[in-house]
């Protein structure tokens, strides 16, 4: 018995290893799917129509997707199993709305059903509200107001963007220009919500939540913020704005990204929407096509991931793949090797205003992402160039891999078990 089953393991992991090298991209890397809740896809509907670039993209393949993801008791989930989430389920809602699907389809039926039953769209999170209000769905009067004069604030400060991190940043500065602007823009099909409020349109208030707690204390700034705001006496607004487009500009990545991640992506399309950006700017173009790029279509399906992982997933598979048995000079791990080291990020990031003492060198999770390499990724993949052997003919006979996160007060470099020659 105890033979049949060791007999049983090793062709489980002969068959483990014959699928990962089968689906190691020609360059050597590794990258699968990054899945996530439908509020991706949805909000990248509404940027499309924002845009007016939803005709270039196959979105009625998006309306297919959404459909497949609502389950029985007619809402969407937020993580498998939760039972349904609200504002997952009227952002949902709302793409299938923007794709021309009518409130009478059973599928919005259902979905209504179960909004209203949640507390509709008065009960939803800030960033559902966002969307919303970016088509007239909802009133900015119910958001919170951001003094874009923050970006002015010295580096010193307690308060400052770099207080953040690095996801939030990239996703949060765009949004100063865009809860300053507070646009609201006009469709070529325009919709409204009206019947996802459990108390009737008429009867909506646009404020924010009271918790009678020390929370209170920021909502009564927020009142402060939107006086100012009224009154035109916000310190700064033009300059702090001006700062943030600055900074939104400088951080795009060649490829159109902006910090590897769709959150921070669409905002900053959102931002230079609001700044009455053409659309056939291109930086525009190149932050749509980055969008793209993070698609996944099938012959009847359209979705956006999240964010994608080939550094992390190459690192990963370069490791099980080592520790399960094949040779460490295999060439597909020597491949996956040689592409890892390519993606090492030499140039200074954002890192580097908390930490001036600090040399690049780390790797970042995606396959563009230079301002913010991390930990986990230059950790993992430290760890899987040193269980591989790589025969690296180059110019000088040495490569030595400056690892620095910029997260720690060290720089060091390693010799991570390269059989150079």
């Amino acid at each position: 018995m105890t033979v049949e089953i060791g007999n049983r393991v090793q062709q489980a992991i002969a068959k483990s290893q014959d699928y990962l090298l089968s689906i190691q991209k020609s360059d050597g890397h590794w990258c699968a799917e990054l899945e996530s809740n439908v509020t991706i896809t949805a909000e990248v509907v509404l940027l499309h129509k924002i845009w007016g670039t939803d005709q270039q993209r196959p979105l009625n393949k998006a309306e297919t997707y959404l459909r497949s993801q609502q389950r029985r008791h007619g809402g969407w989930e937020l993580y498998y199993g939760d039972g349904g989430e609200l504002s997952t389920t009227v952002e949902a809602y709302m793409a299938l709305r923007l794709l021309g699907v009518d409130p009478t389809d059973p599928v919005l039926v259902r979905a209504k059903k179960f909004i209203l039953q949640r507390g509709g769209i008065s009960k939803t999170r800030i960033f559902t509200k966002m969307h919303l209000a970016l088509i007239g769905c909802y009133d900015w009067g119910g958001l919170p107001s951001i003094p874009p004069s923050i970006m002015l604030l010295p580096k010193a400060s307690p308060f400052t963007i770099y207080e953040m991190s690095s996801w939030a940043r990239g996703s949060t500065v765009p949004l100063l220009i865009v809860f300053d602007r507070k646009p609201i823009f006009k469709l070529d099909t325009p919709i409204n919500l009206d019947e996802l409020y459990v108390e009737g349109i008429a009867n909506v208030r646009y404020e924010l939540p009271r918790s009678n707690d020390w929370t209170d204390i920021l909502i009564a700034l927020d009142s402060v913020f939107k006086l100012a705001e009224n009154l035109n006496l916000v310190p700064l607004r033009e300059e702090g704005l001006a700062a943030a487009e600055k900074w939104v500009l400088a951080r795009q990545e060649a490829t159109g990204d902006w910090g590897g991640i769709i959150p921070a992506m669409l905002n900053s399309l959102l931002a230079l929407r609001s700044l009455d950006y053409n659309v056939n700017d291109p930086v525009v173009q190149r932050g749509l096509v980055a969008v793209d790029n993070f698609a996944l279509e099938t012959v009847d399906s359209y979705r956006i991931q999240p964010c994608v992982s080939p550094v992390w997933d190459t690192a990963w598979c370069l490791r099980v793949l080592a520790e399960s048995g094949i040779a460490s000079d295999h060439p597909a791990l020597v491949k996956g090797g040689e592409w890892l080291l390519d993606k090492q990020i030499l140039d200074y990031g954002d890192w580097a205003v908390k930490n001036k003492g600090a040399t690049p060198g780390g790797w970042a999770f995606e396959y563009e992402n230079r301002f913010y390499p991390d930990v986990d990724d230059s950790a993992v993949v430290v760890m899987g160039l040193s269980q591989i052997k790589l025969l690296m003919r180059r110019k000088n006979n040495r490569r030595s891999l400056a690892v620095s996160t910029g997260l720690h007060p060290c720089s060091v470099n390693l010799e991570v078990g390269l059989l150079l020659t």
